[in-house]
């Protein structure tokens, strides 16, 4: 494999001395995981904060080796993860991405949905601005994956995204899509270990956006 694609970081953790096993989300690939030699250095680290727009040459020699990638940057969403809220936000449907999307299927939706909900993330005035949009992108991740409400219409148990215009329904419909994360995504044996993890992110994200409601 040989490929160069736009790709989303959707994590990145430490491998040896001084790399990185980053998960890279594309369009035509999927979710890849591939070695970034020298991910934890000071010209890398910057490229690999979740949530960054990269340009990636990924290679795989084939076997069961790990691909490698070489990643330049095209959009930094770092100056936003020193903001509370935006970081909670870009840090949870990252890390859902990365953990929720098996390795090499293709899910064109998701992909082209995740860069605009970032860029809202980092541009709207507010998170009523954004948090409907978190929402949906659950959504939808719950529903390409087969959980919920099907393309052909059959019915099936996903809760409803309010829109931002009422915060208390917004919030109410927040707690009842969490449940439905960990009830379809965490509960098999294949991500219940990570998702204390994963799930804290979202809590996280769940008790900014309640402290925001109670100050206005």
């Amino acid at each position: 494999m040989h490929i160069r694609t736009p790709a989303i970081v959707c994590s990145a953790r430490p491998h040896g001395e001084t790399g990185v096993v980053a998960r890279l989300l594309t369009a035509e690939h999927g979710l890849v995981a591939a070695f970034v030699a020298g991910g934890r250095g000071r010209q890398l680290r910057p490229v690999l904060i979740p949530g960054n727009g990269v340009e990636a040459q990924i290679t795989a020699r084939g076997g069961l080796a790990l691909p490698t990638a070489r990643l330049e940057l095209t959009v930094s969403r770092g100056q936003w993860m020193g903001e509370p809220l935006p970081a909670a936000a870009i840090g949870w449907v990252a890390a859902l991405t990365a953990v929720a999307l098996p390795e090499r299927h293709p899910f064109p939706l998701v992909a082209e949905a995740l860069s605009p909900l970032l860029d809202a993330v980092c541009h709207a005035p507010s998170a009523r601005g954004w948090a409907p949009a978190v929402l949906s992108y659950e959504a939808l991740l719950l529903r390409e994956l087969g959980y919920g409400r099907q393309r052909g219409g059959a019915s099936g148990e996903r809760p409803a995204v309010p829109d931002g215009g009422d915060w208390g329904a917004l919030l109410t419909g927040f707690e009842a899509m969490g449940r439905a994360l960990a009830r379809h995504l965490f509960s098999d044996w294949p991500l219940a270990d990570r998702r204390g993890d994963v799930m804290g992110a979202r809590t996280r994200l769940a008790e900014l956006l309640a402290r925001m409601d109670a100050t206005n």
